[in-house]
């Protein structure tokens, strides 16, 4: 993990504690991101980051549905 999303992840935790939604949000934002940059380093020669950037909050939703026990 990069140390800016890390970074991104320890301030959410220490604005938010004991707020389990938006520490989870943190967590989900912070996945999403790991995603998107996994796809840019993939070598894939049609990443558009500005795309994927704008989809950064629905990516958080899909992964914070993902995680919800059914």
């Amino acid at each position: 993990m990069s140390s800016s999303i890390a970074e991104a992840i320890s301030s959410s935790q220490s604005a938010t504690i004991g707020n389990k939604t938006r520490m989870a949000r943190g967590h989900a934002v912070a996945a999403a991101l790991e995603t998107i940059a996994a796809f840019a380093a993939s070598g894939n020669t049609s990443v558009d980051l500005e795309k994927e950037f704008s989809k950064l909050s629905a990516y958080t939703d899909k992964i914070q549905e993902a995680l919800k026990v059914k």
